[in-house]
């Protein structure tokens, strides 16, 4: 499969500009299977989300949301990136959305920050999602998330398989922590045999200056390919299954792994 991270600076709460601007890149990788966007893509990372998170109408639609179907539809891709949205009961949600040509996935972040305040006016997903798409069972993931290790346990499921064999994290991750973003990316990939996409932008927004650290990292925790960091910019990998199947049965660490209590 096919994989484009697209690290990219983020125009602050303009949505149109934003969804401009990421399809005018992704129209130069025709072909490809996924794209990853980084955290609240559409508008910046707003920890006072009123007047900024797009509302959600009846249908269950928002604007980015409807340019997400719209370009998976036509380039024959799936998209991923969160959006900060509000519902039709007002509640606020950073939601990852996963879209295909042919459905629409969806997680809301599970640890929302609280050193930032995004706990103070978004709500907190409950739910793990794991989504199939072209061969590969994908976990979704946003930023903060990858500091909780036991929300990302991949387990073997009735059938013998890893219940995942990707997970992304998408961030808005600032530029002072990435020494740390670049340390547990790699343990998320060791210790759950999975390959890590993780896109985080470069930029400023009124409160955090970014740098990137976007990078691709094999269940080994090699780094198999990275965005250099301030720079706009974008990498293409492969997500080898048939790599990733050997590895896992030549070191089968998962069936020793501890029971989740």
């Amino acid at each position: 499969m096919k994989a484009v991270l697209l690290q990219r600076n983020v125009i602050w709460a303009d949505p149109r500009e934003n969804a401009r601007l990421n399809r005018s890149l992704m129209e130069k990788e025709k072909g490809t299977d996924l794209f990853v966007l980084p955290e609240m893509f559409s508008t910046g990372f707003a920890t006072s989300p009123e007047g900024i998170a797009e509302e959600i109408d009846s249908g269950g639609n928002c604007f980015t949301l409807g340019w997400m179907r719209q370009t998976a539809s036509e380039l024959d891709c799936a998209i991923a990136g969160s959006v900060a949205v509000k519902d039709t009961d007002g509640r606020f949600f950073n939601r990852l959305y996963f879209v295909t040509p042919d459905g629409c996935f969806s997680y809301d972040k599970h640890h929302l920050f609280t050193y930032g305040g995004e706990n103070l006016r978004y709500s907190a997903g409950q739910e793990r999602v794991v989504v199939f798409w072209r061969g590969v069972r994908i976990l979704l993931q946003v930023c903060y998330d990858v500091r909780f290790p036991v929300f990302a346990r991949n387990i073997l499921e009735e059938d013998g398989n890893p219940e995942y064999d990707a997970v992304i994290y998408v961030a808005s991750w600032p530029a002072k922590r990435v020494p740390t973003w670049k340390k547990l990316l790699p343990a998320r990939a060791i210790e759950n045999q999975c390959y890590v996409l993780a896109v985080n932008r470069v930029g400023s927004d009124p409160a955090c200056d970014y740098v990137g650290g976007t990078m691709v990292i094999d269940a080994m925790g090699n780094t198999v390919a990275s965005c250099p960091d301030g720079e706009e910019t974008y990498i293409c990998t492969d997500i080898d299954m048939d790599a990733l199947r050997r590895f896992r049965s030549k070191f089968p660490v998962l069936k020793d792994a501890d029971p989740l209590f």
